[in-house]
């Protein structure tokens, strides 16, 4: 696992566009992706972790880390906006790693808290999220889907 550059910025947003995939959407198309990837790395207001199942491997999985200064702990907040495994390298520990990447990330940049959503129909996802102690409340957007917290 490692925290992708500016010269990876495609390679983020191809596994941007096979997440997209995998929700059976087909906006944004990958080179708005790209264009968003580059965006928020230049800005500083993102961070993306690629990730694969052995060393000198393509990657296969992506996180992305947005931070925001959160008012009530006076200290900043980080939203996990995004983890994706690519089916062939699911079971094989990343999605795991990518997470403990990200805690460990929120954790240098000083973060009280993680927070994340899932769709409570994603049982792998919400047990992986569960299983490093995030609780869930109803994210009150859209019944299917859960906002998970981690206080750090």
């Amino acid at each position: 696992m490692w925290k992708a550059d500016r010269a990876e910025a495609p390679e983020v947003a191809r596994l941007l566009a096979l997440f997209r995939d995998w929700f059976g959407r087909t906006e944004p198309a990958e080179h708005r992706l790209l264009a968003g990837v580059e965006h928020l790395l230049e800005g500083g207001e993102a961070e993306f972790l690629l990730g694969a199942p052995h060393g000198g491997e393509a990657a296969a999985g992506v996180c992305q880390l947005r931070y925001r200064f959160g008012i009530w702990y006076g200290a900043p907040d980080c939203l996990l906006e995004d983890l994706f495994v690519t089916e062939a390298a699911r079971g094989s520990g990343l999605g795991r790693a990518l997470l403990e990447g990200a805690i460990e990330r929120a954790r240098e940049h000083g973060c009280r808290r993680v927070e994340l959503d899932v769709n409570e129909g994603n049982a792998a996802a919400y047990a992986l999220y569960e299983s490093f102690g995030f609780s869930a409340r109803s994210s009150g957007l859209d019944g299917n889907d859960l906002m998970m917290r981690l206080r750090l």
